[in-house]
């Protein structure tokens, strides 16, 4: 087939309108198009009265040799790659000891699913519970305040993105595809078939539940095991090689080939493995604040006239600013018509996250606008940044009243150093509840100037996002992993054979899509490890 990209329509256009554009590219008669298909559908809305689609699509002509050459050299219609996914080994009839998964997140579930598609029967493990008893467990603390500390926003079945916006959209770097394979899985498991080509395709959290479901009961089909409530409190290292495992009930798994997809707040394991002696280092992270505002207002300023428009949808942004004092300020997590959540794992603190439905339909808009640290403003060894997460949400869960309510204050009261008193235009959704104060003794004073910086410039970019009604609610300190796990070309701990970390909680993620595509490269290396071959001559990205 033949690929065309760059294709532009208005926002009215219909299916006729994007096949004569294709004929006229192409300048090809109708009866010389065979069929086409969408691969992705952008939006370029830089010009709020002039809003155009962008298209690629792949074409299939009565003559695409003939096409090609004649567009030779043109980089917008070349031939279309071959996407389809291909497993690089099966498993051995003689199969020793089974792979094992620790976490059940978006890595850990395509870990689990690849291996079981090429017949290795892993065994995966969680600590939480399976999605829809989570799920009860989650929105029981919301409504009651009751935190079940193994069952939450961040631990079971699905991860944390279960809780979140669903966004399957990334920028990591994709050379063999497998972005579609995870979308292509995702659909086989009843994701709306637009993620496929939608520039920027969400799912929304309660598509999510029932999508994780059927992928475990697909890896369930294929040979593999699952095992919820199965928390990993032991590793079993000898000479430098992983033989095993220890659950907290104190049974013992043996495995020679062990998936850490552990996910970024699984802060007790964070620390066995550190006195297990396996490799750990800090890493950069941010912390900040939930910004909400009117969905409408975010709509009005990105799409003018056109806002509302019904394949527009809810407006998003994507903002960074760097400050005077060195720091980075950026948005992070944007949930258009979505809700500020609880998001704690931890008794007695308070932490903040966004999620959105699919349809996105909330009054308000929320994203965290988060300041950017590393180890240098965390001294104090390998875990220390757990430390200085932990120090923020004691001193959140305090500054809300203790009972689990967050600490708010409006926008305007922060930009002028005022505690806030009453709710003003934009009413807060996070839930259970939350206590008007104000933040500014919450963070390090540096984030502090950095974010009173940072939200006028952001408003020069989205009027209004500085308006003095918008809420800020704290604390959002769980943007990234602080630890990286390193590992070499083979994708195994750089001092522990056998050891494969993975994910955002290893520090090789940031999101849903990226997290599923390491599992996958993952779940390759640790069948080609069993088979005893090479990840492609040690040279993948790692």
């Amino acid at each position: 087939m033949i690929r065309l990209t760059n294709l532009k329509l208005n926002l009215d256009h219909n299916e006729d309108d994007l096949k004569n554009l294709i004929m006229f590219t192409l300048k090809i008669k109708e009866e010389q198009l065979v069929d086409y298909t969408v691969f992705r559908r952008g939006i370029d809305a830089r010009k709020k009265r002039n809003i155009v689609l962008l298209y690629t699509v792949d074409v299939a002509t009565t003559d695409e040799v003939a096409l090609l050459e004649k567009f030779e050299g043109n980089q917008s219609i070349r031939l279309t790659p071959d996407m389809e996914y291909k497993f690089v080994t099966k498993a051995p009839e003689d199969l020793g000891d089974r792979p094992v998964v620790i976490g059940f997140g978006p890595c850990g579930i395509f870990v689990g699913l690849v291996l079981a598609q090429m017949g290795f029967k892993p065994i995966i493990l969680d600590r939480g519970k399976e999605v829809r008893e989570r799920t009860k467990d989650t929105f029981g603390f919301w409504r009651k305040r009751t935190l079940n500390t193994e069952s939450n926003v961040q631990y079971g079945e699905g991860g944390a993105g279960t809780f979140s916006d669903g966004k399957l959209y990334s920028q990591v770097k994709d050379k063999k595809h497998y972005g579609r394979k995870v979308l292509n899985e995702f659909v086989a498991a009843g994701a709306p078939e637009e993620i496929l080509y939608v520039s920027k395709p969400h799912i929304g959290t309660f598509k999510l539940v029932t999508m994780v479901e059927k992928m475990r009961a697909k890896i369930i089909e294929l040979g593999g095991e699952i095992r919820f409530s199965s928390r990993v409190d032991d590793l079993d290292i000898v000479d430098g090689k992983i033989k095993g495992l220890t659950l907290s009930t104190g049974e013992k798994i043996v495995s020679s080939h062990i998936a850490l997809a552990i996910g970024h707040s699984a802060r007790d394991t964070f620390e066995m493995l550190h006195d297990k002696g396996v490799y750990v280092e800090a890493k950069p992270f941010s912390v900040g604040f939930r910004i909400e505002h009117p969905q409408s207002l975010i709509d009005e300023a990105l799409y003018g006239k056109n806002a509302g428009h019904p394949i527009l949808g809810a407006a998003d942004y994507k903002l960074v600013h760097h400050c005077k004092n060195g720091r980075s300020v950026y948005s992070f997590c944007m949930c258009p018509g979505g809700t500020v959540v609880a998001a704690t794992s931890e008794e007695n603190r308070v932490v903040t996250n966004g999620m959105s439905q699919y349809s996105r339909n909330e009054r308000n808009a929320n994203s965290a606008i988060v300041v950017g640290i590393d180890p240098s403003d965390y001294p104090g060894g390998p875990l220390a940044g757990i430390d200085f997460q932990r120090k923020l949400e004691s001193a959140a869960f305090k500054l809300g009243g203790e009972n689990y309510d967050a600490p708010m204050q409006r926008v305007g009261d922060f930009m002028k150093h005022n505690a806030t008193d009453e709710v003003g235009e934009v009413e807060p959704s996070y839930k259970p509840g939350v206590k008007l104060t104000d933040l500014t003794g919450l963070l390090p004073e540096y984030c502090n100037v950095a974010l009173r910086e940072a939200i006028p410039a952001f408003n020069r970019k989205i009027h209004g996002f500085a308006t003095d009604d918008a809420t800020l609610t704290a604390v959002e300190t769980r943007t990234s992993s602080p630890i990286s796990i390193k590992r070499n070309a083979s994708f195994q701990s750089i001092n522990t054979q056998g050891l494969f970390p993975a994910g955002e909680g290893a520090g090789y993620a940031g999101g849903i899509l990226s997290a599923a595509i390491d599992g996958i490269k993952v779940a390759e290396a640790i069948a080609l490890s069993i088979n005893g071959e090479e990840v492609d001559g040690g040279t993948r990205e790692s």
